[in-house]
């Protein structure tokens, strides 16, 4: 089996992208960071998606000696000037705090009747080898508007206030595999899905 390295401990994730893999080849085995408990945590220090997505592929790869995967996304809302972006996940100072995050977003649009926002996300692929390293990146987004109130208990971060265009349901009344079709991170993977096993 070949091994591919995808940058999180997130077990769900692993999961959802050892089946997306599996639909283009048979023998990559995706494992996530918990198999390496002694790395050390990464700094997402980049000023883009991409940048964050290449330091933390770059930094599994070179610490494990395999290929690795990583992704950076964020909700860029048009009335903030693409904010928070790159800062989704401490937008209210704490890393991962959902609750504050989802607070101060709707604080800030308090009053403002335009809504409009993009989720984005960046994936980015590190094959090491003897002359250095392949590189290889995809995206995807989806575009919607951020709804009044947080609506549905599925997802995390933004998703209960982000209803995609076309949908009356915010990404967090939709289950996993609903949105999984037609995210941003979804879109970004599939993408990259069938370069991965052709390059590994």
């Amino acid at each position: 089996m070949r091994k591919l390295v995808l940058a999180t401990r997130n077990q769900g994730k692993v999961k959802e992208f050892q089946r997306l893999i599996q639909e283009h080849s048979q023998d990559i085995e995706v494992i996530g960071l918990d198999s390496f408990p002694e790395l050390p945590e990464i700094e997402e220090t980049g000023d883009s998606f991409e940048a964050n997505a290449l330091l933390k592929a770059r930094a599994v790869a070179e610490f494990t000696g395999l290929p690795a995967l990583a992704d950076d996304s964020g909700l860029c809302v048009d009335a903030l000037n693409g904010e928070p972006g790159i800062y989704s996940a401490r937008w209210a100072g704490v890393h991962g705090d959902d609750v504050a995050n989802n607070a101060k977003l709707l604080n800030q649009l308090s009053g403002v009747n335009e809504r409009g926002a993009q989720f984005k996300c960046v994936v980015a692929l590190v094959i090491p080898n003897e002359s250095g390293e392949q590189v290889l990146i995809e995206s995807g987004s989806i575009s919607g508007v951020i709804v009044g109130e947080p609506r549905g208990d599925f997802g995390f971060g933004y998703d209960p206030l982000f209803a995609p265009h076309g949908s009356s349901l915010t990404f967090g009344e939709l289950t996993q595999a609903e949105k999984d079709k037609i995210s941003h991170r979804g879109q970004a993977f599939r993408k990259i899905a069938p370069r991965i096993s052709k390059s590994l």
